[in-house]
C-alpha cells in the first residue's frame, strides 16, 4: 500500500474530506438560490460551489500582491452590486430597491472617508484592501444587513442632523424688481 493510499484512509483524512463535502453540499444549496450561477454552471460544467470557492481563492491571492488589491477591492463594490441593482430596479418588489439604495449611500459614505485618510490608512494596516473587500461582502449580503446596520445606526442620525441643521439656517430667497428685467 502506498503512503497516498495509507493517508487517504486514515480517520482524520476522512472525517475531514466527510465535512469538506457536507460545508460544499450546503453552499451548493445556499447559491441555488441564484440564477446567474445555475446558467454558469450549466455553461461550463464547473459546480457552482467550486467555482464560488475558487473566485474567492482567487480574490484573496489577487490582495496578496499589493499592486492588485486596489482594483480588485474596487471590483468587489462597484461589479456585483451595480449589477444587482440593475436587475433591483427591473423587479417589481421595493424590497431590494432598499437593500441596493441602502448599500450605495453607506458604499459612497464610506469612499469619501476613505479619499481622505487612504495613505495614513495604507501605512498603518497591512492587507487594508483585504479588510475593505471582506467588509464590502458584509455590507453586500442580505443575510448579514450589514448596509442597513451601518446604515440606521450611524448614517442616518449623521444625515438627518445635518438636514435638521441645514434647513434652520437655509436663507431665504425672494425676487425683487431690481434683478428682473
Amino acid at each position: 500500500m502506498s503512503a497516498a493510499e495509507k493517508i487517504q484512509q486514515h480517520p482524520v483524512f476522512v472525517q475531514a474530506q466527510n465535512k469538506a463535502s457536507l460545508y460544499v453540499n450546503q453552499l451548493d444549496k445556499e447559491l441555488n438560490k441564484y440564477p446567474v450561477l445555475n446558467t454558469l454552471e450549466q455553461r461550463t460544467q464547473i459546480p457552482k460551489a467550486y467555482a464560488v470557492i475558487g473566485g474567492i481563492f482567487l480574490i484573496v491571492i489577487l490582495h496578496s500582491f499589493n499592486a492588485l488589491a486596489q482594483p480588485v477591492s474596487n471590483l468587489v463594490g462597484w461589479g456585483l452590486p451595480a449589477y444587482l441593482s440593475f436587475k433591483a430596479i427591473e423587479s417589481p418588489s421595493p424590497h431590494d430597491d432598499v437593500q441596493w439604495l441602502t448599500y450605495w449611500v453607506v458604499f459612497g459614505f464610506f469612499n469619501f472617508l476613505e479619499s481622505f485618510a487612504l495613505s495614513v490608512v495604507l501605512y498603518y494596516v497591512p492587507w487594508y484592501f483585504a479588510f475593505k473587500s471582506a467588509f464590502i461582502v458584509w455590507l453586500q449580503l442580505p443575510a448579514f444587513r450589514g448596509a442597513q446596520t451601518i446604515y440606521f445606526s450611524a448614517l442616518k442620525p449623521i444625515l438627518l442632523n445635518l438636514s435638521s441643521q441645514n434647513r434652520s439656517v437655509a436663507p431665504v430667497t425672494t425676487t425683487t424688481s431690481e434683478h428682473q428685467e
